[in-house]
C-alpha cells in the first residue's frame, strides 16, 4: 500500500522516450504527486531551476547532454544540489550504476520497470529526504547521535570515542544517510585520496566503526558490488 503524498511533493520526469515519460507520469499522478517532464537535459536543468522538484527521475540515455551529465550540473549547482534523483537506466553494466551513485543519485531503476516499483521507491526516497530535518548541528540516526559543532557522538547517551578518520567517515555516511557511498567517494571524501586507489582501508575503518558503535554498528549496511549505506533507522 503506497502513503499518499505530500502536497508539496513535485516530481520531474526526464526521459526522450514519450511512451516512458507517460507511462511514469500517469502512475505519480495518480499517487497524488505533482508531475512535470523534460525529454533533454538543457530543458531538464531549466525546469529543475525554475521550479525545484523534490525529486527528479533521470534517464541516463539522453540526447546531447547525458543523463550523468545532467546529475553533475544538478550538484554542482548550489539550488539544484539537494534535489533528489532516482535514476532510470537500460544499461545493467555495473560500472554505469556506480558512477551514478558516486555523483550523487539516491537510486536507480533498470529498464524494463515496473511502474508500481517506480511510485514506492519515489516515496521510500521522499521519506528519507523529509526525515532529515534535524537541527543544524545534531544528526540523530536511530539510537546513534552525531554532535557536529562538538564532535561528539553518542550511542543512546553513551559517548562513543572515535579517531578523527572514523569521525568523518561516521558524519559523511550520518549526512548522506539511506544513500549508498562507494568506496571511491568515501576515499575522497575522508582520506582526500584519488577515487582509483586500489585499498582495503575503507573496509578496515567500517568494521572498526561498526565494532565501536556496538549493536547500532548493524545501521552500516554494505551493499555488495557498490560500497557502504547508513540505513535511516528511527530517530528517536
Amino acid at each position: 500500500m503506497t502513503a499518499p503524498a505530500h502536497a508539496a511533493d513535485r516530481i520531474l520526469v526526464v526521459d526522450d522516450e514519450p511512451d516512458i515519460v507517460a507511462l511514469v507520469v500517469y502512475h505519480l499522478a495518480k499517487s497524488g504527486y505533482k508531475v512535470s517532464s523534460a525529454s533533454t537535459g538543457t530543458d531538464a536543468l531549466a525546469i529543475a531551476k525554475r521550479d525545484r522538484p523534490s525529486l527528479i527521475v533521470l534517464d541516463l540515455m539522453l540526447p546531447g547532454m547525458s543523463g550523468f551529465d545532467v546529475l553533475a550540473k544538478l550538484r554542482e549547482d548550489a539550488g539544484t544540489a539537494n534535489i533528489a534523483v532516482l535514476m532510470l537506466t537500460a544499461r545493467k553494466d555495473e560500472p554505469d550504476r556506480i558512477k551514478g551513485l558516486e555523483l550523487g543519485a539516491d537510486d536507480y531503476l533498470t529498464k524494463p520497470f515496473s511502474p508500481q516499483e517506480l511510485v514506492l521507491r519515489v516515496g521510500a526516497i521522499l521519506r528519507r529526504v523529509a526525515g532529515g530535518g534535524e537541527p543544524t548541528d545534531l544528526l540523530q540516526i536511530g539510537p546513534i547521535r552525531v554532535d557536529r559543532s562538538a564532535h561528539r557522538v553518542t550511542v543512546n547517551d553513551h559517548e562513543i570515542e572515535l579517531t578523527p578518520t572514523e569521525y568523518k567517515l561516521l558524519l559523511t555516511l550520518a549526512e548522506r544517510r539511506g544513500r549508498v557511498q562507494a568506496r571511491a567517494h568515501l576515499l575522497e571524501s575522508v582520506w582526500d585520496a584519488a577515487p582509483d586507489i586500489q585499498t582495503r582501508t575503507v573496509d578496515m575503518h567500517i568494521q572498526r566503526l561498526r565494532t565501536k558503535l556496538h549493536p547500532a554498528g548493524d545501521l552500516i549496511e554494505t551493499v555488495r558490488g557498490f560500497g557502504y549505506r547508513l540505513k535511516g533507522g528511527k530517530d528517536g
